[in-house]
């Protein structure tokens, strides 16, 4: 697989990464912990460098799996996992990025994924109680220290990324961005483009949507955070499926998957984009890896999106309360 570097930092990984949150969390009762690390592993044999976890992401269990899956691979990965939640009780609280909290969590996250150092560390939320210069601030701190080798920002606003970057680079904003989810492009990608930050986005596939795999009809188990998602609500899973149609009907043409254009136009807006998608599935995660290979040339972009732009689609990506901590 093709590597590339995130934005000016310096930092190279492979051109699509592994989102390994739903291994353990979100997405339904977590997966069998062995069949994850031979996932994890064989994500590595397909030239996968780049694992994305969170400690919050169990809370803590997902650490625990990434880093006993990569240990053997621990030069050849670049492992990034995020701060601010507060999750202390063993159970995902409010925000909290307090200065002297964040040493603290990062030397358990160390412990967890077997590192003496983390490659990329994200702010997980933006914490309005806390100015986001002392948060970059304590970070760099880190890294002068050795426990930390880039800084990263999440769902952050674009006004926040200067002032963080202004104290200490910024590797890379990790936000939402699909086909079904452009408002990264008002923004976000101007201020990354000049300011030489990467992009990884999350949910590249629609949070499963854009394979294809889900309809109105589907039925998501109890403890599936998509159950509180307005977007997939059963009434705009109906009216959103006219975005998959459009893509169903370009991949056919392409003889490519749905899931694969839609992660392939993700690789064709910038040469600094990376984006994670998750899975369970042996079968998925080839398929998403061979995404890396779809060549879609200007006029293939230029159609998907005279397509793309002619639906709309319906319902928030958020419920409100999430939807408050995003674009801070």
């Amino acid at each position: 697989m093709q590597k590339r570097k995130l934005g000016n930092s310096g930092l190279e990984v492979s051109a699509l990464g592994l989102g390994c949150m739903s291994m353990s969390f979100g997405y339904g009762p977590a997966a069998d912990k062995q069949e994850m690390i031979s996932l994890i592993r064989k994500a590595v044999e397909l030239g996968i460098t780049f694992f994305d976890t969170a400690e919050v992401y169990g809370p803590f269990t997902n650490e625990e799996l990434v880093g006993e899956a990569l240990a053997p691979f621990r030069n050849q990965v670049v492992i990034a996992t995020k701060f601010g939640f507060d999750c202390d009780s063993g159970t995902q609280g409010g925000v909290n990025s307090d200065p002297s909290r964040i040493p603290r969590v990062v030397e358990a996250s160390l412990k967890r994924l077997k590192l003496e150092t983390i490659d990329l560390l994200y702010q997980h939320r933006v914490d309005p109680n806390v100015p986001i210069e002392e948060v970059a601030g304590t970070v760099k701190k880190l890294i002068q220290q050795g426990k930390v080798k880039h800084f990263g920002l999440s769902e952050a606003a674009a006004p926040t990324i200067r002032r963080a970057h202004a104290v200490q680079p910024v590797a890379a904003l990790q936000s939402e961005y699909s086909l079904w989810w452009r408002e990264p492009e008002s923004e976000a990608l101007p201020t990354l483009e000049e300011l030489g930050i990467g992009f990884v986005p999350f949910s590249p596939l629609g949070k499963g949507f854009l394979t294809g795999a889900i309809t109105e009809e589907t039925k998501f188990s109890s403890n599936d955070f998509r159950n509180n998602v307005p977007r997939f609500s059963e009434e705009n899973r109906k009216a959103n499926q006219a975005l998959v149609d459009v893509i169903g009907k370009f991949a056919a043409q392409k003889k490519v998957t749905p899931a694969q254009v839609s992660l392939a136009w993700l690789l064709a807006q910038k040469p600094w984009i990376v984006p994670i998608p998750g899975t369970t599935k042996p079968h998925r995660l080839q398929e998403n890896a061979a995404a890396s290979s779809v060549q879609l040339t200007p006029e293939d972009l230029r159609e998907l999106d005279r397509a793309a732009s002619k639906v709309t689609v319906h319902g928030a990506r958020y419920p409100e309360h999430l939807q408050k901590l995003v674009g801070r």
